[in-house]
């Protein structure tokens, strides 16, 4: 697979649209997102941003058979000519809203697909567990018991173990799809922190519903609305005093939604 060159985008997405049967979820979409960057994906229920994270890796062809039209380009390649789909899951992380613990111990949780990858060696099992765990703020929670059911964590901790589940791909882009939907704030807050600290190292495509989540954590924010870009530019302007769009401005100031 290429990897793409300094200064590249690492998402590019030009014209896209997605049907399933004569409902179009996704309406010429265009966007790109750039290297150790958080971008943020907004608007109200239904506009079609899980839809558009679920192309980004094609775990939307798990689910359905959407009829998509467009072009999209990660880390350099055209994701509908790649053969290999495991190996771009590997490299676009996902995380879904309600997290899925694997009816497994807290470490094997981790150390799973790295297994199915074909890494058996136990000391590089055990570090890369531990990392995986300090990038998603959870080591200390669950260091003395990795023994322990994953499943038995509470849902804060929980949705923590998917993300470090998610990191032990090693992956270049991370997807997440409202992380905070379930969780309090304080987690909430542990999980942006630990964000600010992975974008040094790989993109992040944040869904959110919370817009002052959004404002908060990313560099630039979209607004979709029914499958449509209302808007897409550098947070301070989205979320500004003078946005693009009226939509944009009554959006992000709880005026509908």
């Amino acid at each position: 697979m290429v990897t793409t060159k300094a200064g590249d985008s690492v998402v590019a997405v030009s014209g896209l649209t997605v049907h399933y049967g004569g409902k179009a979820v996704l309406d010429n979409v265009s966007f790109a997102v750039k290297p150790q960057e958080i971008f943020a994906i907004i608007g109200p229920a239904q506009s079609g941003k899980t839809t558009l994270l679920r192309v980004l890796n094609r775990t939307e062809d798990l689910a359905a058979t959407p009829q998509i039209k467009g072009s999209v380009e990660v880390l350099g390649q055209n994701v509908f000519a790649i053969g290999d789909r495991t190996q771009l899951r590997r490299r676009v992380g996902m995380v879904a809203p309600l997290p899925v613990g694997l009816p497994m111990s807290i470490y094997n949780n981790v150390a799973f697909a790295p297994r199915c990858a074909g890494h058996d060696n136990k000391a590089e099992l055990d570090e890369l567990v531990e990392r995986c765990l300090r990038q998603a703020a959870l080591w200390d929670e669950v260091k003395d018991r990795l023994r322990e059911l994953g499943t038995k964590l509470s849902g804060g901790q929980q949705q923590r173990l998917a993300i470090a589940r998610a990191l032990s791909h090693e992956p270049e882009i991370l997807c997440l799809d409202e992380f905070s939907i379930a969780i309090d704030p304080v987690t909430t807050a542990r999980i942006e922190d630990a964000l600010l600290e992975l974008q040094q190292q790989m993109s992040i495509v944040l869904v959110t519903n919370l817009t002052a989540q959004a404002r908060r954590l990313s560099q630039r924010t979209m607004f979709l609305w029914s499958g449509r870009v209302v808007e897409c530019g550098p947070t301070e302007q989205v979320f500004g005093e003078t946005p693009e769009k009226a939509e944009t401005y009554a959006y992000v100031r709880g005026e509908f939604g």
